[in-house]
């Protein structure tokens, strides 16, 4: 009888993941069978217990709407933890629901590689690693979210030339120009989706005098937002409702395109500044380079109406958005997982 080598038969076990720890988003991705979990990263636990009611979906038709013995929350900000202890407990949801309810006795702790930011620090950086070591991983290595995004993109960065990738998540935006699996230059800001929700609650909020939840400014951002107005799309217009801040009833207003539009206009100048001192701080080489290939997008961010156009005329580059770029940093992520061997310098050190 033919036995299985210990260390091949611990990793059948295993589920080795690649996890996008999104601020919007958390979508995981096991070896060998690609995503199988994408849900957003809110989690809801009872007050006094912290025992978890829900997480993803479930937890985000909660978010505004729970009574005192029950939080739902966004335990990631700014792509880093915000909440250490709400953290820990959605990753172990999300962990258990991918192991979909296999016994212990045949569920070996997996490795993990997750998506950061480029700049996050070494504190939040290993709140991260320990999260995930207490939700149950054996092995926690980093990657930066631009490597990632560009690896999921389907970018040569293992080449000697300039690949540049603008990944808008929901909390932070990363510029950065990759060359033989390493980071060049990189800009980190910490302005993406949610900055741009916030600023459509701000502009309704101080305009119309009526206060908006921010999943309604994402609503309003999907239908109409946009960076460029061309064509016809000026006309477009959609019903808001709220609370009136003068007469503290319900009221709606209707916003149109141009006014949503004014409302993104500061957090879409943070971007394109991102990508001009990328730009500025590139090695001429590399930049040469950039003529022909581009600047390829990714992230959530990058299907604002327009953006990539902006971009375009800001930086006379062919800029171009990727296949599924919702995906592109955990996609990038798991072909890391099912090769460390190859992709070993471009995780983190």
């Amino acid at each position: 009888m033919k036995f299985m080598p210990a260390r091949r038969l611990f990793n059948f076990f295993s589920n080795d993941m690649a996890i996008d720890l999104g601020t919007a988003n958390t979508v995981i991705y096991v070896r060998g069978k690609g995503i199988i979990l994408n849900e957003p990263s809110v989690v809801a636990v009872r007050v006094h217990t912290k025992n978890v009611l829900a997480a993803g979906r479930r937890a985000k038709e909660m978010l505004g709407k729970t009574p005192e013995n029950i939080v739902a929350s966004r335990p990631m900000r700014d792509g880093v933890i915000a909440d250490y202890e709400l953290t820990e407990s959605m990753l172990r949801y999300f962990i258990g629901a991918v192991h979909d309810g296999r016994s212990s006795f045949f569920r070996a702790r997996p490795r993990m590689i997750i998506g950061v930011p480029s700049g996050i620090t070494q504190v939040e950086r290993r709140a991260i690693e320990e999260s995930a070591k207490e939700a149950g991983a054996r092995m926690v290595r980093t990657i930066m979210e631009p490597m990632a995004a560009a690896i999921g993109a389907g970018l040569p960065v293992q080449e000697p030339s300039g690949n540049m990738i603008v990944d808008i998540g929901g909390g932070t935006t990363e510029v950065a120009i990759i060359s033989l699996k390493s980071i060049v230059v990189c800009r980190s800001v910490r302005v993406g989706g949610d900055e741009m929700d916030v600023a459509i609650v701000q502009y309704v909020k101080r305009k119309y005098n009526l206060l908006i939840g921010e999943r309604t400014a994402e609503h309003v951002k999907m239908e109409i937002g946009s960076a460029l107005l061309e064509g016809d799309f000026h006309k477009n217009s959609i019903a808001v409702k709220g609370r009136d801040l003068v007469t503290g009833v319900p009221k709606t207003v209707v916003l149109s395109a141009p006014e949503v539009n004014e409302a993104l206009l500061e957090t879409i100048a943070s971007i394109i500044d991102a990508v001009r001192v990328v730009l500025e701080n590139t090695p001429p080489e590399l930049s040469s380079d950039l003529v022909v290939s581009g600047i390829t997008m990714a992230g959530g961010g990058s299907l604002l109406r327009g953006l990539d156009k902006l971009i375009s005329k800001e930086t006379g580059l062919p800029v171009h958005v990727a296949e599924d770029p919702l995906f592109c940093v955990v996609k990038g992520a798991g072909k890391v997982i099912e090769d460390l061997d190859f992709f070993q310098d471009a995780l983190m050190e």
